[in-house]
């Protein structure tokens, strides 16, 4: 860039951003509860009295516990980005309000 052009943040696209990654969140929050709350398995419903049943139901439960584990870690990890990104257009925003009034 030459010395005379500008740098420009576009304080729309960061709000955008924050809207979407919001909507993110709503949506994980329907996936969390669909990993904790969807996906039990009582007892019986793959049969009964056969010796690999307590294998499978203890398989289920270890991958149960895994996904919602990784639902949860994504769910930080949106969030996480989402209050940084909601942070980064204010500091533009406060920066931008004070060239203003430095400039004017």
């Amino acid at each position: 860039m030459g010395r005379n052009q500008e740098y420009g943040v576009d304080l729309d696209a960061l709000d955008q951003v924050v809207k979407e990654l919001n909507h993110v969140l709503k949506e994980m929050g329907t996936a969390q509860n669909h990993s904790k709350n969807s996906t039990y398995l009582p007892q019986g419903a793959l049969g009964e009295n056969f010796k690999e049943a307590p294998e499978l139901y203890h398989a289920h439960d270890k991958m149960k516990t895994q996904i919602e584990g990784l639902v949860d870690l994504i769910e930080k990890l949106v969030n996480q980005f989402g209050e940084k990104s909601h942070k980064t257009r204010g500091a533009y925003q406060d920066a931008e309000a004070e060239n203003k009034v430095t400039m004017g």
